[in-house]
């Protein structure tokens, strides 16, 4: 048993430049930093954190004993490090703001996928026999925007263009290329529906989880067909199109239940085929829809569906490559193509911000643009009405609005987006929180902790964790101990990328 009492308070942010000597430039600072004694020291201490651009520093002791006979097995004393901090990871999954922390989370995420797929990570082999479909879920139409075809076709080509009242033609001949500024976004920004775009992203979802109960409901009949128990498994994420809008990517299992074992991860009756998986998982989601609860200016709520052309399904084939004749995906396509959007949120649509406030969403609720306007369609929905502000026996229906709707507003720099990116169910794979220990019990143990005796198993001592670790800053000390450790970061991805390398070549 491990009991831990160390807490985490907060403190001073540290200057840029606390507990390091000015220098006139950062070439000055370099040499300064690398000439110093301890300087071969210093890169072993920050190497956990070694690529972060804003690591976060802690300083404070802790001491770890063993409960039972009051032993100290470790004392960790800030003091006692170079810069008197020490060096965290943010652990930003964002690639726009962190491209190091957001990289391991990529990896996470992929291995979290495909051992799903594959098996192994406490998964076992026989997964990879499982039915497996590959399902993207959109939003509909909230109005004509310019398109970036993948076969490189005209954009939005018409004999008979309409004009709308505004006067803009529906009409483009461009070839958008992916990235391209005008991909996204609308022929006409006053007949685009904003208001109703939003309200999709803020309970997109929940329409996902009334989509999963109605496919286990599909899934639990399909299994009485055949006279056996069934359930689905999966791992998804949520992405962003280029107009603002979340879609779903979600890979999805189905598997058998053992009745003498039921937290087992066994095979589906053989004669249930990928095809009819895959059906059932259509007909689950074209068949989900609700209301969402009443606002002021709309008193019945707004329809929450799936767009009619939105929901695409492929199988995921075992294949050595991307996709295979037939155009089923593969395990590492799959696994690489999810991983991927885990790591971005609204930088497809062109706004990149933190959390909006009174004072800040001025500057983003632009009228004239796109994302303005959806940005400005959170803040007008999320709002308290007067009506309710001020009355004292409208209490619990300003609470209920609050809850409903208040959210738009914390989630206004998402589009109205407050949904995890990455989610999964419970039996499907592993966890992050299993590979963030496993990677943190391989790598070198700190060379300031003695190492402890093993121990047989069942004989565990008592640990008791005592100290206090205050938030001292965040961010490298100076611009040159930025550029050493993010070199120091580049050289160990080096190494590792020749010894895969290597292994591939030269298999043991």
């Amino acid at each position: 048993m491990t009991v831990s009492t160390a807490t985490l308070t907060p403190g001073a942010h540290a200057a840029p430049g606390a507990g390091a000597v000015a220098e006139p430039d950062d070439w000055a600072g370099l040499l300064h930093r690398a000439a110093q004694a301890d300087y071969d020291r210093w890169l072993s201490h920050i190497t956990p954190a070694a690529g972060c651009r804003y690591p976060i520093q802690l300083a404070g002791r802790s001491r770890t004993a063993d409960a039972s006979t009051g032993e100290i097995l470790a004392d960790l004393d800030t003091a006692r490090f170079p810069d008197g901090v020490l060096y965290t990871a943010c652990g930003n999954r964002r690639a726009s703001v962190c491209p190091s922390c957001a990289e391991t989370y990529r990896g996470d995420t992929f291995h979290l996928v495909r051992s799903g797929l594959l098996g192994g990570k406490g998964v076992p082999d026989t997964v990879a026999e499982h039915p497996t479909v590959f399902v993207t879920l959109a939003a509909p139409s909230f109005g004509e925007v310019h398109t970036a075809h993948k076969t490189g076709k005209p954009c939005h080509p018409r004999r008979e263009p309409h004009i709308c009242p505004h006067g803009i033609t529906f009409s483009c001949l461009r070839r958008h290329e992916s990235g391209d500024q005008w991909a996204g976004q609308p022929f006409c920004l006053d007949c685009y529906d904003h208001f109703s775009q939003v309200v999709f992203n803020a309970y997109a979802g929940e329409l996902w989880r009334r989509t999963t109960i109605n496919l286990r409901r599909a899934v639990g009949r399909l299994g009485k067909d055949y006279g056996v128990k069934l359930r689905v498994s999966y791992a998804k994420v949520a992405e962003f199109q280029a107009r603002g809008v979340v879609h779903f990517h979600a890979l999805i299992r189905l598997d058998g239940v053992d009745p003498a074992d039921p937290a087992a991860i066994v095979a589906p009756d053989p004669r249930i085929h990928p095809a009819t998986f895959e059906h059932t998982i259509r007909q689950a989601a074209a068949s989900t829809s609700f209301r969402t609860p009443a606002h002021p200016d709309q008193p019945d709520g707004w329809p929450m569906a799936w767009g009619h052309r939105s929901i695409d399904t492929r199988q995921v084939k075992l294949t050595v490559r991307d996709t295979d004749d037939s155009g089923a995906l593969t395990d590492g396509a799959v696994a690489g193509y999810l991983a991927k959007y885990a790591t971005k949120a609204t930088e497809e649509t062109g706004h990149v911000s933190r959390r909006l406030t009174h004072e800040t969403v001025g500057y983003h609720a632009d009228m004239h643009t796109h994302p303005g306007r959806l940005i400005a369609a959170c803040w007008y929905l999320g709002q308290l009405p007067d009506g309710l502000a001020y009355l004292d026996d409208d209490v619990s229906e300003r609470i209920a609005f609050q809850h409903r709707w208040a959210r738009l507003h914390r989630w206004a720099h998402q589009l109205g987006f407050g949904g995890h990116f990455s989610t999964k169910s419970r039996r499907y794979s592993t966890t992050l929180g299993a590979l963030r220990a496993a990677r943190r019990s391989w790598n070198r143990p700190d060379p300031e902790q003695p190492p402890t005796e093993p121990t047989e198993p069942g004989d565990e001592p008592d640990i008791l964790t005592l100290g206090q670790l205050i938030f001292a800053g965040i961010g490298w000390h100076t611009s040159a101990d930025a550029q050493l450790a993010n070199t120091a970061a580049a050289q160990a991805r080096e190494r590792r990328q020749a010894a895969r390398e290597e292994l591939e070549t030269f298999p043991p």
